[in-house]
Formats: C-alpha cells, structure tokens, sequence
C-alpha cells in the first residue's frame, strides 16, 4: 500500500477511537471496541452518528399496526388472532432496550464484494386497556445483511455499487419476557410474539437500510479497495 493511503487510514482509525468516547450507546459502542474489521469500525460509527438506536426506539408501532388495519384488515387479524384490535387498542405498543451491533464483514477479494452484518435486539412493550394496562415485554433480535461491491466502469474507474439490504427471516426471534400474565393476555401475548415478525423487519429495514447506504456512499472507493487488500493479506499470513 503507498505510504500516503497508509497514513490515511490510520490517522482514520485514530479519529474513530477518539469519537468513540463521545458516544451515548452502549450497544454500537460495544461494536468499536469487540470488532476486528476497520469498515465495521467504520460502519458502526456512521450509524452511531446518525442516531440508528434513536430512530428504531422512535417507530410507532402501534400507528403502524392501525395503519395495516385500514390498508388491509386480515393483516391485523392474523396479528393477534383477534379481530377485535380496534376495540382493544387503547394503549401503547413501544421499542424499548435497544441493542444495535455491526458484529463483522464478510469480503471476497477477487469479486471486490462486501457484506456487513448488523445485529439488532430490543424490547416491545406493551400496554392496552383490555388488559388492565398492565405492562408487557416481549424480546426480539434479528440480523441486516448488506450487500455492497466495487465495479469497473469501460475505463477501468472503480464505482461503488449498494446490493440489497435486508432483515435475515431466519434469524428472527421473538419471545415472551413476563412470567405470571394473566391466561386472557398470555393467549394475545404468544400470538403476538409469533406474528410480529411479520411487521417488525419492514419497519426496522425502513429504518437502518437507508443510513447504511448513506455511510457507504460516503465512503472513498480507494479507501475500500485498500481495506480489502489488506484484509486479503492479512489471511495469506495465516496460511
């Protein structure tokens, strides 16, 4: 690598560690500190900066869940195993806890390609009128997966490319936190909890998608081809 890239991507691995300290969020900031991969380091400190825990906490869910309703009623239904949410609705359904980690990068040197994996967990809390407002929790993690890959244009110029960007279906899990709930609520809670993964991943790609794709936007392509050089050489001396 030319010295001068070199100095570059020091002197910005030095600016990530010293904004780390200035970080409220224990869970990307966890990220800085566990992660190997510079571009996760890199990645972690965009959403960090963007706010991504903030804006998940902030989803209206129960708006989103009123908005299904109008826009096709059976999708509420199948929700909760009721058709009556309209008149149980009174109350709050919130995000709450949350936990977002760019946990790793996967690279293919030869096909220039990078996936970069984001690890989300968070709590919804619920509370409606049916049920006496008594507050419950249910707990939910999942995976992103985002696809992105340096291009050669008829002159040879690298472009960045931004693939899909995507919560994993199979690494959605939900379950009920609260132990001594009342037999009316456990039957709403397991219903909820079996369905939510339905709604919840739209709403949180809706989200995260659109601030990795601007941090990788901003990312210089020399940057990147640098990284993966040196990642590509890094696993040759382990050979």
């Amino acid at each position: 690598m030319p010295p001068l890239w070199r100095l570059l991507v020091l002197l910005g691995l030095l600016f990530l560690l010293l904004a780390l300290h200035k970080q409220p969020w224990p869970g990307l900031a966890k990220a800085h500190m566990d992660s190997k991969s510079t571009l996760a380091r890199i990645i972690a400190q965009g959403l960090m900066k963007h706010n991504a825990e903030g804006r998940i906490q902030n989803i209206r869910l129960l708006d989103s869940i009123n908005a299904s309703w109008q826009m096709a009623p059976g999708i509420v239904g199948w929700l909760i195993g009721s058709r009556n949410f309209q008149q149980q609705q009174e109350g709050s359904i919130n995000v709450s806890d949350i936990q977002l980690v760019c946990s790793g990068i996967q690279m293919c040197f030869h096909k220039e390609w990078f996936s970069a994996n984001i690890s989300l967990e968070f709590n919804v809390d619920i509370r409606l009128s049916s049920f006496d407002n008594k507050i419950s929790k249910t707990h939910t993690c999942m995976n992103l997966a985002v696809e992105f890959w340096l291009e050669k244009d008829q002159f040879g110029r690298r472009d960045l490319v931004i693939g899909s960007c995507h919560a994993e279906r199979s690494s959605i899990h939900t379950k009920v936190l609260n132990e001594d709930i009342p037999p009316k609520m456990k039957r709403f809670l397991y219903n909820f909890r079996d369905n939510l993964g339905k709604v919840i991943p739209h709403l949180v790609e809706s989200q995260v998608c659109p601030l990795i794709s601007e941090i990788l936007r901003q990312l210089d392509v020399k940057l990147l081809k640098s990284l993966m050089e040196q990642a590509d050489a890094h696993e040759l001396d382990q050979l």
